[in-house]
């Protein structure tokens, strides 16, 4: 939880908060935004030896850019578990198995029902996104949960078997992964009949 008056960047994601370091260090002339931008993201809760850097993205078991679509397959599509799953299958399934898209969701679903209490009460953000986690006024989602998901997971493992060695609901090619910026929706989107949908 945050301990400030107000937190300018929490509702941003890290890839969009990156970007715009990018642009600002050179169309703003900050160089020193580059330098910020490069650093790995810490939460710098240990102290840094000569052997060990905390690094956030080791500590979650997933990269920003991951979460980043996690974040907009939740929040603004409403995926649980087996929707999110299916899309990540069109997504990622030109090189993720099933079985590892499916350790992904599991490992994100279970750390959200986790920690989905602690978005209740939030130091006041400046909401400039619809993946934002928002000040509550309109996010009705309960927030304590099963972390076990023992339908939603079980439902996701009979689907990993019926997949098992295909390339799941579709191929994402090079230039599909181009045109949406690595970060494209997969199922969801792709019914949406907005292609830079969530995006």
């Amino acid at each position: 939880m945050d301990s400030a008056d107000i937190n300018p960047i929490g509702s941003i994601s890290k890839q969009d908060l990156r970007a715009f370091l990018r642009w600002a260090a050179v169309h703003l002339g900050y160089s020193s935004l580059a330098e910020i931008e490069a650093a790995p993201p810490t939460a710098e809760l240990e102290p840094i030896r000569s052997n060990y850097s905390q690094l956030d993205e080791v500590d979650m078991g997933m990269t920003y850019e991951e979460l980043a679509v996690y974040g907009r397959l939740r929040k603004i599509f409403r995926c649980g578990p087996v929707s999110m799953f299916k899309n990540l299958c069109y997504r990622w399934g030109s090189r993720l198995s099933p079985l590892e898209v499916a350790d992904k969701v599991k490992h994100f679903f279970k750390y959200y029902s986790i920690n989905r209490h602690k978005m209740t009460v939030m130091t006041p953000s400046y909401h400039a996104e619809s993946y934002s986690p928002e000040d509550n006024r309109f996010d009705l989602r309960q927030f304590l949960y099963n972390a076990r998901w023992p339908y939603q997971f079980s439902k996701i493992d009979e689907l990993v078997k019926e997949l098992d060695g295909e390339v799941a609901f579709g191929e994402t090619s090079d230039q599909d992964r181009s045109r949406t910026n690595g970060v494209g929706m997969g199922v969801v989107a792709a019914g949406s009949g907005d292609p830079k949908s969530g995006l």
